[in-house]
């Protein structure tokens, strides 16, 4: 780079054209995500930022764009408006009257970062090309971080393979803008037609390649939300789509504008879709499942969760606060500074959480561990403690749990413990297991109460309706206390909400609450409650597709409706 263009890129500042594909946020590529992470500004319709917000660093000034109400709704199709979300340019919710290119190249100017953050591949999918060359045009530098576009990307999440092993023809139609000699060219090949347009226009799509050449009974599926977990393929012919549309539903509809992509072509691949449909297959596809935890404490079990096809919901039941007597916990982490345990044990998440802040309280950090033996209950302390910058000498290679930890635990040997002490730090309501067990194999416990769990506030009214209307298709209780807490602060879940526990005791205050219990875990462990779930809904649609009945959710079935019931 010369002089001159370095002078120029710190003057006018960079701008990103980045691709955030059709709607999956893993289908981010790793220089989207660091484009994202060194950002000042980020320019996005509302779609896209629920993709790529999260990867952009703390105090970024959000900038969303929406087409404008008078004009065609589609992406690329409208003049944007422009309303600052995030940030300190404008009022939270002020609209603008400038277009996205011109606020991107102002804040180039600026000397800002800028990612144009579109959906799709910006050099296929959108209008960022009118963008780039204005940028272009004003001597401002940019750069493009390409995207998975959505012609691509939904037919392989719709399990529509474009091209087969004899390396069959594959054409891009935009039906928005296509002309009447696109229609006659593709039309006149034999060879695989991915067909961009909109639910209401999808049957006269199809007219037109039949009218173009194409026989009406030539296979296709039409995907609507491809690559999200609310993704539904049809699969018809040329000359049956309009009445297949009609007869599921979704046509007339006030979401008949809905971007689609339809896949059209002889070699067969709609008819190998019941074969290859990988994603709409997964056990729990669409299953709005409620996590009764903290995004913190769910965010193993939400992403295992969303493996099987789910869409986590976090609603936290408990609230942790500091012990009433904090003289109890300062005197224990003084002792484990002078050498008064041999052993810590970590019960939880939270409990890492106290010690952490009680250490940062006394300016100590991880370095204070030196000598003392560490154990966590589970693979969810271990990370926190790991996080932390101690790696636990003891996790339970078994049953993660309080059993677990002391199936795996040492007795007290005088000659090789110097000390036979062990600080325990936990919350004020957890049970007395580890402390007997510890005990019986030889050992003191300092059992101390490091953090109090309240009674967390209820969640929005939208979440409450949601829970006791049938509008989540199952629940995961991960303990008694969650049971208790979710049905005090927001409501008993509805009937025909599946019902999973992670153990007996806690199955028996579901049903002392009134609700029945569909699936338990096979252990005391969280993912294995999550597996427990996944099996349950696979055999639900197993169930369906032997008895030629459509696979639905829980919470499509009528309201009030009787179900049957289903134990793992």
């Amino acid at each position: 780079m010369s002089p001159t263009t370095l002078s120029a890129g710190l003057e006018h500042g960079h701008v990103t054209f980045l691709g955030a594909g059709p709607g999956d946020p893993g289908l981010l590529t790793l220089r989207a995500v660091e484009a994202l992470a060194n950002a000042d500004v980020l320019v996005a319709e509302h779609d896209v930022l629920e993709v790529v917000r999260t990867h952009a660093r703390q105090g970024v000034a959000v900038v969303h764009t929406d087409p404008d109400p008078s004009s065609d709704p589609l992406p690329g199709t409208g003049t944007p408006q422009l309303t600052v979300v995030d940030g300190t340019s404008a009022t939270a919710g002020t609209p603008a009257v400038r277009d996205a290119s011109h606020l991107v190249m102002e804040a180039a100017r600026g000397g800002r970062r800028v990612v144009r953050a579109v959906s799709g591949d910006p050099g296929l999918d959108t209008y960022a090309a009118e963008e780039m060359l204005a940028c272009a045009a004003a001597g401002v530098p940019f750069e493009v971080v390409p995207g998975i576009a959505a012609a691509v990307g939904v037919p392989a999440y719709a399990g529509v393979p474009l091209r087969d092993a004899e390396g069959a023809d594959v054409r891009f139609v935009d039906a928005r803008t296509a002309s009447d000699r696109c229609w006659t060219e593709v039309g006149a090949s034999d060879g695989t037609v991915v067909v961009s347009t909109t639910l209401d226009s999808v049957a006269a799509a199809a007219g037109e390649l039949v009218s173009a050449g194409r026989k009406p009974d030539t296979p296709l599926t039409v995907t609507v939300a491809g690559t999200t977990t609310r993704q539904r393929t049809w699969t018809a012919t040329l000359g049956t789509i309009a009445q297949t549309l009609k007869q599921a539903k979704v046509l007339p509809s006030p979401d008949g504008g809905r971007p689609v992509i339809a896949v059209v072509g002889e070699r067969g691949a709609a008819a190998r879709r019941d074969q290859l449909s990988w994603f709409e297959s997964k056990p729990l596809f669409g299953w709005r499942v409620l996590v009764p935890r903290t995004k913190e404490q769910a965010a193993s079990l939400s992403d295992q969760l969303r493996s099987y096809g789910a869409v986590p919901h976090e609603v936290p039941t408990i609230a942790v606060e500091p012990p009433r007597t904090p003289q109890q916990m300062e005197r224990a982490v003084k002792g484990l500074v002078t050498g008064r345990y041999e052993w810590i044990a970590f019960t939880s998440v939270n409990a890492v959480k106290a010690v952490r802040e009680k250490f940062e309280e006394y300016g100590l950090d991880a370095r204070a561990f030196a000598g003392i033996k560490v154990a966590a209950v589970g693979e969810q302390t271990a990370k926190a403690l790991i996080a932390f910058g101690v790696k636990p000498d003891l996790v339970p290679s078994g049953e993660q749990s309080a059993a677990g930890l002391l199936e795996d635990w040492p007795p007290y040997d005088p000659v090789f413990d110097p000390i036979d002490r062990v600080f325990l730090p936990r919350a004020d309501i957890a049970t007395e297991t580890l402390v007997a067990g510890l005990i019986e194999l030889g050992w003191e416990v300092d059992d101390v109460t490091a953090y109090r769990t309240v009674r967390a506030s209820p969640p929005p009214a939208e979440t409450r309706e949601a829970i006791k209307g049938g509008g989540f298709d199952a629940v995961l209780f991960t303990s008694s206390s969650t049971v208790r807490n979710l049905v005090g602060i927001a409501g008993k879940p509805h009937n025909v909400t599946v019902i999973a526990c992670i153990g007996p005791a806690t199955a028996k205050t579901a049903e002392e609450h009134g609700l029945r219990v569909d699936v338990m875990a096979p252990e005391p462990s969280v993912h294995r409650l999550a597996e427990a779930l996944a099996e349950f809904g696979l055999r639900r649609r197993t169930a369906a597709l032997e008895a030629g009945d459509p696979v639905t959710r829980p919470s499509e079935r009528r309201p009030g409706a009787r179900r049957r019931r289903s134990t793992t």
